[in-house]
This record gives C-alpha cells, structure tokens and sequence, in this order.
C-alpha cells in the first residue's frame, strides 16, 4: 500500500482486510492484471535501474497525491504545479528529479481505457520534460 492506511496493529477481520485490498487494487489498477503488466513494463523502461516494487509504489503515492489534489482543487494545472513544485515532504519517498516523470505517467494513466495501451517511455520522457518547462518556476 502507497500512502493509505497502514497500521502494524490491525483490529480488523480477514475478511475485512481482504476487500480493502481488493478495493485499493480496483483503484490502482481499474483495468486489472493487463493494465499492471503494462504498467510494469513502462516503469521497468522509463526507470531501468529501479527495483519495479520500488517504481510501483512511487507511482501509486503520486496518483493518490493527484487524486488528492485535484479533488481538493479541480484544477489539472494546480495539480501538477503542488506536485511538482511543493513536494518537499515527499522527497523521502520520490526524488525530485523524477516526480515529473511520475506525474507524467500519472496524467497517462489518467487518461488510459480498456486497451491499457500506455505511451512509450520515451513519449512519457518527453512530456515530463514539456510538464516541468512549464509548471517549474
């Protein structure tokens, strides 16, 4: 799990547990099992020496960070200036060189349908550097 809830002390049923996990997958990967493939194989390009477990999570924090964002504000560009620009608190977790490069895949897979068909890496290169000329100040 990226940035829900987690607790070592859990209270809660097996049964309990397993629909959250169920839930948080249907959330993640609405598309199931072909869009995580696809997923997969799109960090393992864009983030060749990066554990995928690693790139995974990366990605799921900064689409719940996204989501978060956009349900706060409604505005796409708001979006991704705070995540860009305002992610000091998260440098921990994803470097501050590649955090465009997440909100590049995030804004794909935004955009994704039952195809689960995701641009290039390097078309996600490319747009993560046209994200950061224009929302880096």
């Amino acid at each position: 799990m990226a940035r829900r809830e987690f607790s070592m002390f859990t209270w809660k049923s097996k049964a309990t547990q397993q629909k959250e996990m169920e839930d948080y997958g249907a959330w993640a990967f609405p598309y199931g099992q072909k869009q995580r493939d696809n997923l997969e194989a799109l960090l393992k390009e864009v983030f060749p020496k990066e554990p995928i477990t690693t790139a995974l999570v990366q990605f799921l924090t900064c689409k719940e960070l996204y989501e978060e964002v956009l349900d706060k504000t409604g505005s796409y560009n708001t979006v991704i200036d705070e995540l860009i620009n305002s992610q000091k608190k998260y440098k921990q977790l994803i470097k501050k060189k590649d955090m465009v490069v997440y909100v590049a895949l995030v804004l794909a897979d935004s955009t994704l349908d039952e195809e689960c068909e995701y641009p290039t890496g390097q078309e996600i290169l490319e747009g993560a550097q046209l994200i950061e000329e224009q929302h880096t100040k």
